[in-house]
Order: C-alpha cells, then structure tokens, then sequence
C-alpha cells in the first residue's frame, strides 16, 4: 500500500516560511527582477561616469543616486506613516521608469552632458527615498510578524542576488552599449509595479491620528531614540556606511588603477562581491539564525575588516574577486543582524519613521563618504582609503551591543526549513 508523508509546515521565522505567503512571494519576485535590472544600471553608470570624470565624477554621481537617502529618508518614513504605501511604491517605480529612459537618451549623445545626468541621477534618488521607508515598512503586512526574520533575511538576498546578475547580465554583448542597459532598467521597473499593484496585501499605515510632518519627524526620532538596540544599531551602521563602505562606490577605480581590470572583468568583479553579500544575508536567516545577534554583528565587523584589508593591499586579479566575495559575505552578515534587530524592535505606529532614519543611516551616509573618498584618493591612493574603512569596521565592534532587544533569534533551523 502506498504510504502518503505529510510535508511539514516550515517553521515560523524562516525563509522558507516567508516565502509560503503568496504577497511576500510576488512582490519579492518582482522586486528582484527590478533590482536586477538596477544594479545592471549602477555598473554601467560607475564605469560611465568614471570615464566622463574620473573619481571625482565617480563622487559626485554617487551622492546625487544616494544622497537623498540622507536628507529625505526621514521625511520619507514620515510619509509611510501617513499615506497607503502601494501608493507610494508604484509613483516611486513610475519615477524612476522615467528617468532611466532619460539617461539612456544622454548616454547616447556624442557628447554627453554630466550635469543632465547628475540632475536624473538625482531625481531617480529622490524617489528611491520615497519609496524605500514604505517598502521596508510593508514587510509584516506582507508576512506577518512571525516570519519577519525569514523575509528580512530573503530581501537582503534577493538585493545581494541582483548585484551578482545585474553585473554578469550586463557583460553580454547585446547589453555593452550603456545606453542599452539603461533601457533595460527601465523595464525591469514594470515589473515591481505590477507586482504592488496587483496583489493583494494592507500598504495603509497602521496609524489613525496624524501629525504635521515636522512633528511626525520629531516622533520617529524619539521612538529611536527612546529604544537603545535602535538606537545603537542605527549608530553602528551610520558611522559603518560612511568609512568603511567607500570601497563600493569606488571599486570601479580601484579595479582599473590598482588591479589592472578592464570595464568588463570589473562588472564581473562587482558580481562576486554580490554573491558573496547574497550568500552572507540568506547565511543570517538560517545557518547563523540561533546565534545572538550582539555575536553576529561583531563577529562579521571584525571578519569585514581582515577580508577588506586583504583586499585593499591585493595586486592579484586573481585573489581580489574571492576577496571582494569575502567582504559582501562579511558586509551582509552585519547589514541583516542589524536590520532584523530593527524590525522586530520597532513598533508598527513608528515602523516607517524609524525605517526611514535607518535608510538614512545605512544608504545615506554611503554616497557621502564615496564623495568626500573621491577628492582624497588622488593623494592618498585607493588602498590607504579601504585601509581605513577596515580599521573604522574594527572599532566598531566595541558600539554594535544589540543586548536587550525584545525579540531572540529564532532556534536553530532544521535543515528541511533551509532553502
């Protein structure tokens, strides 16, 4: 007689048993196509942008993508507070759609205009400050509060994926024309809004009275700094992004200069340091789930450290992208421990303010160390600057305390709820 196993259930917190909700699944699938296509774009506008102005350049086009992320994020957690959230993820794509288009217009100048990039590159950062507060913020209606860890852990994977395929993607021959690649970015944002649009999940805030936005600001400031995890965690990961962080943005510069690498073993350069960081967010929510995240996070600062050393003083083609992998694998261990420690921390009311200050802290903080890295690599030289980021990694190990959360990482995983 036939006997019938009964499959069980993924266990709570899991990858796997975020992916079982059928809004998480398709907004996630559609989000990681548009990420592809995203960071097929950043490889190509780095290496553009190196060509038309050097490091500097490099600098400036970087603050301009990012930088909002500094000054608006707030602002933007305040309006995920306030407004349905659907909403604003899909006006934030519609934007964005259209100013891809726009740079693959420039692109194909004889003579292309840096400051018309910078002004779209501009406009594109501002609406991805709209909208990632709202998207970070829309995780527990999209899962539950129960299978947080697993859906943090999946996004931070699909974001990491996306820079391993965006960045291989764009070396194929159809896709070496930068202005091609932009076109391509500019479709992949179909997909995102489909999938918001489409399925069916609660994007309004959890919140029946409301502010002015300066107040609502002032809120979401307290609520982060009322919590010390929050707080500390915001801290660490600020101070992360604007030192040790430099060596993303300007990689493009330390592969040509230092490592001798052409545009295309660079974009495949960039990919294993996707991979890595992939490898190291989906590490977080299974492998490493029982290890306490105070742990975690010192553990992959202090390993992010020795592995950007090496790669900084590396001469080796060879031994950088192993390397380079190594430091995503670190970088992303650090970035998810943090980032769960948030979102089960916070409150729903204040779920989109603190989202955006984190934004803020994490993405904002990056362009601005790329700019001010841009004006002291040509005295100091590109490995003195990594050098740098590494040491600051190392001395943070003794901020990222995560003690007294409210939230204990989940028990070990059993290897059927791994994915």
């Amino acid at each position: 007689m036939l006997r019938v196993t009964a499959i069980a259930p993924p266990r709570a917190g899991t990858p796997r048993a975020a992916f079982s909700h059928r809004a998480f699944r398709w907004v996630f699938l559609g989000a990681f196509a548009s990420n592809i296509g995203t960071w097929m774009q950043n490889v190509a506008l780095l290496a553009f942008a190196n060509r038309l102005g050097g490091a500097e350049y490099v600098g400036v086009v970087t603050f301009a993508q990012l930088g909002p992320m500094l000054v608006l994020s707030p602002f933007g957690g305040v309006l995920a507070d306030a407004v349905d959230r659907k909403l604003v993820m899909v006006a934030a794509a519609s934007v964005q759609l259209s100013m891809s288009i726009g740079l693959a217009v420039v692109a194909t100048a004889d003579r292309p205009s840096k400051l018309l990039i910078v002004v779209l590159v501009l406009v594109m950062g501002v609406a991805a400050a709209a909208n990632a507060p709202a998207s970070q913020a829309t995780m527990p209606a999209l899962v539950g509060r129960a299978d947080l860890s697993g859906a943090v852990a999946l996004n931070s994977a699909q974001m990491n994926a996306a820079r391993v395929l965006g960045p291989v993607l764009a070396v194929i021959p159809f896709l070496e024309s930068t202005s091609t690649v932009f076109l391509v970015n500019a479709a992949t944002y179909l997909f995102v809004i489909a999938a918001v649009s489409l399925v069916d999940f609660d994007g309004s805030p959890n919140r029946g009275v409301h502010h002015s936005p300066m107040r609502e600001l002032v809120g979401g400031l307290e609520a982060a700094k009322d919590d010390p995890v929050i707080g500390r965690a915001l801290a660490t990961v600020g101070i992360y992004s604007l030192f040790s962080l430099v060596f993303i943005y300007q990689m493009t510069g330390f592969a040509e200069d230092v490592l001798g690498l052409d545009e295309s073993s660079f974009r495949l350069l960039f990919g294993a340091f996707g991979l890595g960081a992939a490898i190291g967010a989906i590490a977080v929510g299974t492998r490493l789930s029982a290890i306490d995240r105070t742990v975690l996070v010192r553990a992959g600062l202090g390993g992010f450290a020795v592995a950007l050393g090496l790669f900084a003083v590396q001469t080796s083609a060879a031994w950088a992208y192993p390397l380079v992998g190594l430091t995503g694998f670190f970088y992303f261990i650090v970035i998810t421990a943090l980032s769960t420690a948030i979102q089960h921390e916070v409150t729903d009311e204040a779920r989109g303010r603190v989202m955006g200050l984190w934004m803020m802290a994490w993405a904002g903080l990056v362009p601005v160390g790329s700019l001010l890295a841009g004006y002291v690599i040509e005295d100091w030289g590109y490995r003195n600057v990594l050098l740098v980021g590494a040491a600051v990694a190392l001395a943070l190990i003794a901020l990222a305390d995560l003690s007294g959360a409210t939230a204990e990482p989940p028990d070990p995983a059993p290897q059927s709820d791994l994915l």
